[in-house]
């Protein structure tokens, strides 16, 4: 098309065009400068008590509230709210830590996938009213790692029943296993014991059986929240499901009801766009 005919198509100007042409991504948005507030004239103040509380016995170190106190106190700083300075010291305490080399900062790798080797699994608790009564069910999250799909079940429980039909479901949708490395955490339905920092787990024997007939091979997470962001993908897509498709509280007389609606949204999901992907789930899944 040309540049004239573009224009015309999506309603924007020439110069709009152009840089459309020369690049696909958006030029970042500038900076602005920061306004002045009226916490400014005390800024180094509390940079200065922030520092002295890197040298200070950890248990008489300052709070806001004491920091807001001694800046009343010893400055007069009747202007200022307990707020602006609440913000301002949770931004900057961490950053004086990193300046004096006492602080710590996370990394991560964005993780690249090839298509049919990884997925996540885990399970979410959703609140449904079943027959008339607010009561709390888990949901079943299988989410391969390439394409985004996911596949879901709502249970009464998140017991090791459960487990495995959403095992069973999602890999009758899906048609196939993984080749590669599922990922879990160290829920006691697979998991019977964790062995120290490693990861190395004793496996219950259900799900050792389970997982061999089938052919998948789990990875279990590191405990805690040091393990969270090893399978963030199917946590996010949890988070996302519930908020789209559950929200308001459905109202259904049987679960069977409700997750036959579920394998419908879910093969909606598939014309949905992952953030800035240029393609669909669904297409991706294609070449899984």
């Amino acid at each position: 098309m040309s540049t004239r005919a573009l224009m015309r198509k999506y309603g924007v100007g020439f110069n709009t065009v152009q840089r459309a042409l020369t690049s696909a991504l958006p030029e970042p948005r500038k900076k602005m400068r920061p306004r002045a507030t009226r916490l400014d004239p005390y800024k180094p103040v509390i940079d200065a008590i922030l520092r002295a509380d890197l040298t200070a016995p950890r248990k008489q170190r300052h709070t806001v509230k004491r920091i807001y106190d001694r800046l009343l106190d010893e400055h007069e700083a009747v202007d200022v709210s307990h707020q602006m300075v609440r913000a301002y010291v949770a931004a900057r305490r961490e950053e004086i830590r990193l300046q004096a080399g006492k602080g710590v900062v996370d990394a991560f790798v964005p993780q690249p996938h090839r298509p049919g080797t990884e997925a996540e699994v885990d399970f979410g608790d959703v609140t449904v009213r079943l027959a008339g009564e607010l009561v709390t069910c888990y949901l079943f999250a299988f989410r391969l790692s390439y394409s985004g799909k996911a596949v879901h079940r709502i249970f009464a429980s998140a017991g090791q029943e459960a487990f495995f039909e959403g095992h069973v479901h999602t890999l009758n949708v899906l048609g196939g296993v993984p080749t590669g490395k599922v990922r879990y955490d160290n829920l006691r339905a697979a998991v019977a014991q964790v062995l120290g920092l490693s990861r190395r787990r004793i496996e219950a024997e259900r799900w050792t059986a389970f997982r061999s007939h089938y052919g998948i091979d789990a990875l279990y997470c590191q405990p805690g929240l040091r393990g969270a962001h090893e399978k963030g993908g199917v946590e996010g897509q949890i988070g996302w499901f519930r908020r789209n498709h559950l929200v308001p509280v459905p109202e259904v007389d049987t679960l069977a009801e409700l997750n036959a609606m579920i394998d419908r949204w879910g093969q909606e999901d598939d014309a949905r766009r992952i953030r800035s992907r240029p393609r669909t789930i669904g297409e991706y899944f294609v070449a899984e």
